[in-house]
């Protein structure tokens, strides 16, 4: 391997000998774009510098850095140095930057987590510079930023970039999207004088500028009362400063701009560069790496601006679907679409309304927007499952490029008509109406016929399982949607009874307590009844794994084994994150619900707080309510009392029916999943995969081509990385417009006078508690009486319910799936809170107001 390299010899193939600095300025300066000249120690010399460094045990950024600060720098790497130094001119000023393997990657730009010097002049100076750059492999920030993207320490290599320095008199740094909002094609551009490290650290308020299709859309100055400048000899100086005006000209701006589009079109995706104009006026380029926080893009199925909204943020489920998630995805989304219309010609390429990205699924909402009937519709709908989506459509419908048109108004109303012949709305009403003990069979009769066609024969081939599970996915939803005419029906008469009444729906609200007929409700109350008969010892003191070992091997006490076993006989195809076929159910790992139990023994059963309790009291303050919303309608009018009260027994009877159809979609996605596991254990025995579970990593076109053999075992694997690089993502946006921007991102975040935050109040209540911080509940503790704080919750959380204090939810609206279980339980909820589980803490006294909506930490 070279020891050095200038600029114009390195290659997109040699990341691992410059670093992704190194890299990126190899392939600017080939790409003949604005560069000062350089070169670049390759991490060959880092190797020999760090031979001895042990990378085991504690302690080892401290170790690490002593050993390179201590250790001499070998003499042929030395040599190289002073040749190369010397080759540039006598005493030239250089920046000489680190540039680790692990650096401006897609995924992780790793900016300022390792060392640059700027203005280094003399030899002497740029080996010392050297070694201390490769020192900063090791500072504490960068080994924690390594840790956090899961990539391994002893893998990483530094190589560090000696670069001519721009005597800048104005520098800075651009986006090429708007890091903020996301918006692509928008230049977004800090400069301020003097070099650029002034604002790379913050210690300026700099000028800013946006630039959109060759318009400057703002110029706003900062004060700028800081500089940085080279020093004669080597070194900088911070010096005060009262600049004012603006320190770039409209030219200039816009010279920048272009520079930035051009770059962007060479990476083929938006950029983080710095820059600097140097005395002359000339433009330079000094770094340029991804932008790594933007959230990848829906490939849109239309031209024109689109509305994509979140179907993983609307289910609770923030991380990325596998592959046949995703696949199945389709095929569900297909089923749906054909109900209104629109049955693509392959339902494997799912419905023309759902797109995917982020290994996440998303529905384009830009029908609705730019139709009359559907403004009207769209924030009614979310209100009720996502209510902080509310506000963004109804600023989306201000904006000139998404005004409403004649034939989208048309076409909506047809295809919303089609979909309600299609599930019989008005004969399933009817129904409702005039027969609740047949609606409920309906219901029932649906699961029923689900369980018959999800039975495959053990001797179906692969091949057949895999139309077997084709047919269901794709017949599914057009099945288990013809449930939901009867609950709307069933809150259409709660409407109704509220106007009747004269009462507010949150008057209202404790009528839906403790609601019959929900199957989420029904399994925690089965899970608290279990725990109310099981023998105690072994899950107060033993480990969860220690349980989960002794289940599966059938040693836990008999009442315990067989009550579990019973328990996952019926529930055991629901589990976390459970919209994914490819993720596990409880079935094949139970340590989540032993889990439960185990929190459930630390409560008091003979309490208030016993699940079982709250639900009867739940049940007892329903009946209160609907008296009190019966006599509210009498003050009114006889009539309207008896139809108030026969609105509200229909009320109670039907709202529980809204989980039934997620209910019997996870038992089929279970039974499809199951199926899908002897395909892949057939192409385990085949070779083509190294496991069965590795089926999950392939999508139903690929694992079908796959019964032929080959070898999908690197596709497997390269697809595991992406998923899991996908799963550290820390933000989902739960709606995005086609050009990036992220609607949400110009709106203020909720909060109220002081230090409270604003949220949508879900379950009314008042309760004051710690708050317990929960993002993934596998495993999570939570003592009886705490207040859980999580991003959103799907069934597999409401275990976690039953000993819960209260809820408070960044995600949901008033009928999302959190909300209706915490008012079925009687627990204060509110959800709809931007950002709650970073600005509330595990620990911190919290009290939430259920029916205002509010959370205030004490």
């Amino acid at each position: 391997m070279n020891t050095a390299l200038d600029f114009s010899e390195i290659d997109g193939g040699m990341l691992a000998e410059v670093g992704g600095k190194g890299a990126n300025l190899g392939e600017l300066t080939r790409a003949g774009l604005p560069v000062p000249p350089g070169w670049v120690l390759t991490t060959d010399a880092y190797r020999q510098a760090a031979t001895g460094l042990d990378l085991t045990g504690d302690g080892l950024a401290e170790r690490a850095r002593r050993h390179l600060l201590g250790a001499p720098v070998p003499d042929a790497v030395h040599e190289t140095i002073v040749k190369r130094y010397a080759a540039l001119g006598p005493d030239v000023p250089v920046a000489v930057r680190s540039s680790a393997t692990a650096e401006d990657l897609p995924f992780a730009s790793f900016a300022g987590q390792q060392e640059t010097y700027l203005n280094v002049v003399g030899a002497d100076a740029v080996v010392e510079a050297v070694r201390r750059c490769w020192a900063s492999l090791w500072t504490d920030r960068a080994v924690a930023y390594r840790e956090s993207n899961g990539i391994d320490h002893a893998a990483v290599r530094l190589a560090v970039v000696v670069q001519v320095m721009v005597d800048a008199r104005v520098a800075g740094v651009m986006f090429t999207a708007d890091p903020v909002t996301g918006r692509r094609h928008e230049a977004v551009i800090d400069a301020s004088p003097g070099l650029g490290e002034a604002v790379v650290s913050g210690a300026v308020n700099p000028d800013r500028f946006v630039v959109h299709g060759g318009r400057i859309l703002e110029r706003r100055a900062g004060d700028k009362r800081l500089a940085i400048r080279p020093l004669p000899g080597g070194g900088t100086e911070r010096l005060d400063t009262a600049h004012e005006g603006l320190c770039l000209t409209d030219a200039e701006v816009l010279r920048l701009a272009e520079l930035g589009r051009r770059v962007e079109d060479h990476y083929g995706a938006p950029q983080d560069t710095e820059w600097a104009i140097d005395g002359d006026g000339g433009l330079w380029l000094t770094q340029a790496r991804p932008i790594t926080t933007l959230y990848p893009l829906p490939e849109p199925t239309r031209p024109g601006l689109r509305v994509f909204f979140s179907v993983n943020v609307i289910q609770g489920v923030m991380g990325p679907l596998t592959p046949m998630g995703l696949s199945a995805f389709r095929l569900l989304g297909a089923g749906g679409a054909g109900l209104a219309g629109l049955a693509p010609a392959d339902p494997l390429d799912g419905a023309p309304f759902m797109a995917v990205s982020g290994q996440r699924v998303w529905l384009d909402l830009t029908t609705a927007v730019r139709s009359r009937p559907g403004r009207a519709v769209l924030p009614r709908a979310l209100a009720l499952g996502e209510a902080r989506g509310v506000a963004l459509v109804q600023r989306l419908f201000d904006d000139p490029r998404l005004a409403p048109v004649p034939a989208s108004r048309l076409a909506f109303l047809r295809r919303l008509a089609r979909f309600a012949r299609r599930v019989h709305l008005p004969s399933r009403a009817l129904l409702a109406l005039a027969g609740p003990r047949r609606a409920l069979a309906y219901s029932r009769r649906i699961g029923e016929v689900l369980d018959q066609r999800l039975r495959v024969a053990a001797s179906a081939t692969p091949a057949q399982r895999l139309d077997h599970a084709e047919r269901m996915l794709a017949g599914t939803f057009p099945a288990i949607i013809t449930v939901m005419p009867i609950v709307v029906t069933g809150y259409g008469l709660f409407a109704l009874a509220a106007r009747l009444s004269g009462l507010s729906l949150a008057e209202m609200q404790d009528v839906l307590r403790s609601v019959p007929h929900n199957p989420t409700t029904e399994m925690d109350l089965e899970l608290w009844d279990l725990a109310t008969r099981v023998e105690p010892e072994p899950f107060r003191e033993l480990t969860v794994a220690e349980l989960t070992r002794r289940y599966e091997a059938g040693e836990l006490p008999p009442v315990a084994q067989r009550g579990i076993a019973a328990f996952l006989d019926t529930y055991g195809h629901r589990g976390v994150a459970e919209i994914d076929l490819g993720l596990p159910r409880w079935s094949e790992e139970p340590a989540h619900i032993l889990g439960a139990l185990a929190n459930y023994l630390r409560m008091d059963a003979g309490s208030g707080l016993a699940p079982a309790a709250l639900f009867a009291k739940g049940e007892a303050q329903a009946r209160a309510a609907a008296d009190r919303v019966v006599a509210a309608a009498r003050r009114r009018g006889r009539w309207r009392a008896a139809v108030v009260r026969f609105g509200l027994r229909r009320t109670r009877t039907y709202a529980g029916l809204r989980e039934l159809p997620k209910f019997y979609l996870v038992k089929t996605l279970a039974g499809v999943r199951r199926s899908l596991l002897a395909v892949g254990e057939h192409l385990a025995g085949l070779g083509v995969l190294d496991a069965p579970g590795d089926v999950f990593f392939l999508d139903f076109r690929e694992a079908r081509a796959a019964l032929d053999g080959g070898d999908l075992r690197a596709l497997v694997a390269g697809r595991r990385a992406a998923y899991e690089q996908e799963s550290r993502r820390r933000h989902v946006p739960r709606m995005l417009l086609s050009d990036g921007t992220e609607p949400e991102a110009l709106a203020a975040p909720g909060a109220l006078d002081g230090a409270g935050l604003a949220g949508i109040g879900a379950s009314a209540g008042t309760v004051t508690g710690r708050a317990r911080v929960v993002l993934d509940p596998v495993g999570a503790h939570l003592e009886p009486g705490e207040i859980l704080v999580c991003p959103s919750t799907d069934p597999g959380w409401t275990p976690l319910f039953l000993t819960a204090g209260g809820l408070v939810m960044e995600m949901g609206g008033a009928m999302s799936h959190g909300a209706v279980v915490a008012r079925e339980y009687g627990i204060p909820a509110v959800v709809g809170v931007p950002d709650a589980t970073h600005r509330i803490t595990t620990g911190q006294e919290v009290t939430i107001d259920g029916a205002a909506g509010t959370v205030t930490p004490l």
